[in-house]
């Protein structure tokens, strides 16, 4: 008896301990980079020689960074409206039971997250030097917004998945038209998975760099392709202190949509108590 509870127990310490392990992996060079940030020496070298806030400095007081990190905060909020706007839509058009082809629609509209983004980058950059939107931050936007559209949709639409539609059904038999019984009982339902989808469709902007090098000017630099632009030509702690700052807003980024997700879930309790 005793071998037998034992084995569970040697199980589950080794489960926890192959975990860290893999957790371990995978934040070490994040982890590892933070520190570099705030090297006083203008080297990546362990051990450091002294601390210094310079780079952070540097940083902030750059024009270049701080055009790059406009350019990427424009780009991001308003690729992130359109695509919160157009991936919505879509989702609600996708959930009705009378939406003809939904599978293969669905297929489309995703497949930017599954083709590779180069394969993208090529087509767009073919396709909007015919129209003369290369090299401006509206070309930028209009790109962003085709791959963060997908995560808009695939939120929403799972969001839906658990939507009751006789509700429709019941505020259109009390007068109210379509539009005003989405936008009063349908997207208050759905707001979590909607602000979700928003929040995934602004971090892909943020965070994209190959369509940025293919189809952005010298002066629509966004903050990812300044930072590769540095990494090829002057490598510098500075690039580690941006990198720290990326960090720390992708961690408030996860927390938020665990916030989401939760708050998502208990409405759905609430409801159906």
């Amino acid at each position: 008896m005793t071998n037998f509870l034992s084995f569970p127990r040697l199980f589950s310490i080794l489960l926890w301990l192959a975990g860290g392990l893999v957790i371990l992996f995978l934040i070490a060079p994040i982890v590892a980079i933070v520190p570099l940030s705030f090297n006083a020496e203008p080297f990546f070298t362990y051990p450091m020689p002294g601390l210094s806030l310079r780079w952070y400095r540097e940083f902030f007081d750059s024009n270049v960074w701080q055009l790059a990190l406009k350019n990427s905060i424009i780009v991001a909020v308003f690729a992130t409206l359109l695509s919160t706007f157009l991936g919505t839509l879509a989702a609600i058009g996708l959930s009705r039971p009378s939406c003809p082809a939904r599978a293969t629609l669905t297929a489309i509209l995703i497949s930017p997250m599954i083709v590779p983004v180069i394969v993208s980058a090529v087509g767009i950059y073919y396709a909007f030097a015919a129209v003369g939107l290369l090299n401006s931050l509206t070309g930028l936007v209009l790109a962003h917004t085709a791959i963060g559209a997908p995560f808009v949709v695939i939120t929403v639409t799972a969001t839906l998945a658990s939507f009751d539609h006789n509700l429709m059904r019941a505020a259109s038999s009390l007068g109210a038209a379509p539009v005003e019984a989405t936008l009063r009982i349908m997207l208050p339902i759905i707001a979590p998975g909607v602000a979700s989808g928003a929040l995934f469709a602004f971090v892909t902007s943020f965070d994209e760099v190959v369509i940025a090098l293919f189809i952005a000017g010298s002066e629509e630099r966004t903050l990812p392709r300044q930072m590769w632009s540095g990494v090829r030509e002057t490598l510098s702690p500075t690039i580690a202190a941006v990198a720290t700052l990326l960090i720390l807003f992708s961690t408030l980024f996860l927390a938020t949509i665990q916030w989401l997700q939760r708050r998502a879930e208990r409405q759905k309790i609430a409801y159906r108590d």
